[in-house]
Parts: structure tokens; C-alpha cells; sequence
């Protein structure tokens, strides 16, 4: 950029002769205002909202699973269904169904603004709910930003998704897709370990590392590709099914391979177009130890907690909810703090046609009358007690 006088009003910079052309917008990102990264959407505006606008390329994004794995594969659904809207190319590893399978069962996106007639009567009870919700609250605070929990407007970041229906086989196979089955890996060739990790984690590496560098998404060296973005997603990864013993004991004769793959895996996502989103079933690892270690070489951590089989889901302060969203990590880019919300303990349903976070109005309001809840159970408890 060079100054130059011009007229009063005009700016005093130009556009340097000779320069080269500007560089494209990558399809299905957008800059962030708050650090100036390079962003995407989760494949769910609400928790877009929860992670201060999106996931930051080259980061990753871990979600504990819940104890049945119902809303984090949900989760893990949403990620990918956005990238293949987005155009981005595609990378799933999973060593518990194939990734054929994943992809196959992803939702159908709402494209256009038919979303309303798809939607049906749902859309019109959320906004009938958020109307009610405006009456309760004073006037002074109606004005200010809240999460979205409703398709009620459309944009070309994020995107929402009937999740009755499943998306058409030619939007699919419109993106490019690589796969890593891990019995089909190992089948393959024998056994390897390198890395100093087990022989799964390595020739998962080992494969993300090659479509990097060979697919055009190593942001290091000049590419002559045109450039794009890889989703990658990795399914209930340090479960028993990729060889790693951390869900079975508390003491496992291997406690290190899930935090040097993590550790890899970030440096290759930091120099890489991509970004990365991990399921891992937390409840299960039994050394907590470990799952702090996870969470530090994570950039933002979200767990979810169902109500189903606990007593909370024939409780009737959550009838409305089938669980909460607790957010562990949000990453410090850019900056030496990061975003902080008013509470980091959010809830979620699961409709026919839509998965949402309630905003953090709701929030605050189920956690006020959850603690008075279990107040009432603890002193009822103290009562019984003197009696017998």
C-alpha cells in the first residue's frame, strides 16, 4: 500500500502498482472481528455463538461425548454436513462404523428460504417461545445481542438442517472425500508404531499429514492448487476400539499416545488450511490426570450432558431440555485472554427437525431452578434423617 494526496474525504492510501491480485475468500469462512482469524461455522449457529463466531482455521475443537453418544455424533454431523454446503473437502476417520456409513446418514441442509415451509410449526413455537421470553424481561435489556435458537434469518455462514431428513446422495459426492477406516488400515499393512504412539494414532497421522501436503492445504508452502478448506473429523477417538487402553484403566500401560497424537495433530493443523473437530468419550477415561491433558492440547472444549437414564429426565424442571452444554475451553487467539460468557453451562433439545442451545437467559434461569431443586432435596434429606 502507498500514500497518496487526493481529494478532502478520500483516503489517502492506494492500492500499490503492480501489486498482485488480491487473494480469494475461501469459500464458507469469514474474518473474525474479535482476533483476525479465519472462520467457520460449526454447522450450528447457536454454538458458533458459544465459540465467540465459529471455529478458527487450524484449530481444534473437542466434544465429550455424552454417555450414549447421541448428540455428540449429532454434533460431529453438523460439522461435516456444513462442509460439503461450504464446498470444503472432507476428511472422516472413525474405527467405530465407516465413514461411508457417517455420510450417508447426514442431515439435509436448508438452502434457500423454504427453511419456513420445512420447518413447519416449529419455527413458529421457538418464536412464540422467545416472545414470551421478551415479555418477562425488562425493556432495558431486550436490546441486547442474544443466541440464535431459530432459523429466523438466513446467511451465508452457518447454515441450518432438517435432521428428519437425510441429505441427497449428489450434494455428497458433489465435494471431495477421504476416508480412514482403521480396520481396513491395519488390514492393509502389518502393524507400525512411530511417533512413539500406537500403531492407530500413527497411520492416522500419517494420512492427514499426506492429504495436506499433497491436496493443497499446507499453508506453508506456495500452492498452485486453488485453495480450499479441509474439515477433518475424527469419531470417539482413546476409546478401546483404536487400540488405546485410557477408557479401561486407571493406571493404562500406554497413558501417553492420545496426548502425542493431539500434540502432532495441532502442529499440523496450525501450518494447514483446516480445521478439526474430535469426539471423545470422556466419561469413560478414568484418569482424570489424562483428560486435563487432552484439554490443554485442545483449543476449545465443549461437553455434553444427557438426562437420559439420570433422574433429571423425568424431573419437571427439564422437561423442556434433554441435556446441557458445558463449555470447558474457548482459545486465546491473538490475544492473551479469551471470550467469556455470562454462564458456561448451556441446555439443548433435540426436536423432530431441529437440535438447539437455548441462549444463556434460559440458561441461567434453568441452573437458578435446578440448585433451589437440589437445595429443597438436600434439606429434605436432613429432615428424614432426624425423624429415623
Amino acid at each position: 500500500m502507498a500514500a497518496a494526496g487526493g481529494e478532502r474525504g478520500r483516503t489517502s492510501f492506494q492500492r500499490r502498482p503492480g501489486a498482485g491480485p488480491r487473494p480469494s475468500a475461501l469459500p464458507g469462512t469469514r474474518p473474525s472481528l474479535r482476533h483476525g482469524q479465519l472462520l467457520l461455522s460449526s454447522g450450528l449457529p447457536s454454538l458458533d455463538c458459544v465459540l465467540g463466531g465459529g471455529i478458527a482455521v487450524g484449530t481444534l475443537l473437542l466434544i465429550e461425548e455424552d454417555k450414549y453418544g447421541l448428540y455428540s455424533n449429532l454434533l460431529f454431523k453438523y460439522f461435516l454436513t456444513e462442509g460439503i454446503v461450504c464446498g470444503h473437502d472432507l476428511f472422516v476417520a472413525s474405527a467405530k462404523e465407516h465413514p461411508d456409513n457417517i455420510l450417508k446418514e447426514l442431515p439435509a441442509p436448508l438452502l434457500d428460504d423454504t427453511y419456513r415451509k420445512e420447518l413447519g410449526d416449529e419455527a413458529a413455537v421457538v418464536n412464540s417461545e422467545d416472545f414470551q421470553d421478551s415479555m418477562k424481561i425488562a425493556w432495558r435489556y431486550q436490546n441486547l445481542p442474544k443466541m440464535e435458537t431459530s432459523p429466523t434469518t438466513y446467511t451465508k455462514f452457518g447454515h441450518y438442517y432438517d435432521i428428519s431428513k437425510k441429505m441427497p446422495p449428489e450434494l455428497c459426492q458433489s465435494v471431495k472425500r477421504h476416508s480412514f477406516y482403521l480396520h481396513e488400515e491395519l488390514s492393509f499393512e502389518p502393524k507400525m508404531k512411530a511417533w512413539n504412539m500406537n500403531s492407530g494414532y500413527a497411520r492416522l497421522l500419517q494420512s492427514i499429514q499426506r492429504i495436506i501436503s499433497q491436496e493443497g492445504f499446507d499453508g506453508s508452502d506456495p500452492q498452485k492448487k486453488q485453495r480450499n478448506v479441509l474439515r477433518i473429523g475424527i469419531q470417539s477417538l482413546g476409546s478401546i476400539l483404536w487400540g488405546d487402553d485410557v477408557c479401561c484403566s486407571d493406571t493404562p500401560e500406554d497413558p501417553h499416545s492420545l496426548t502425542k497424537f493431539l500434540y502432532v495433530l495441532r502442529g499440523l493443523l496450525r501450518k494447514s488450511l483446516s480445521a478439526c473437530i474430535i469426539t471423545v468419550p470422556s466419561h469413560l477415561v478414568q484418569n482424570k490426570a489424562i483428560m486435563e491433558r487432552v484439554t490443554n492440547l485442545s483449543d476449545m472444549v465443549v461437553g455434553l450432558e444427557s438426562f437420559i437414564g439420570s433422574e433429571r429426565e423425568t424431573n419437571p424442571l427439564y422437561k423442556d431440555y434433554h441435556g446441557l452444554v458445558h463449555v470447558r475451553q474457548i482459545p486465546r487467539l491473538n490475544s492473551l485472554i479469551c471470550d467469556v460468557s455470562d454462564t458456561k453451562d448451556l441446555a439443548f433439545r433435540l426436536k423432530r427437525k431441529l437440535f438447539t442451545i437455548e441462549g444463556e437467559q434460559t440458561a441461567a434461569r434453568l441452573t437458578g431452578a435446578i440448585r433451589k431443586w437440589e437445595q429443597g432435596k438436600t434439606e429434605l434429606r436432613k429432615d428424614v434423617n432426624k425423624v429415623f
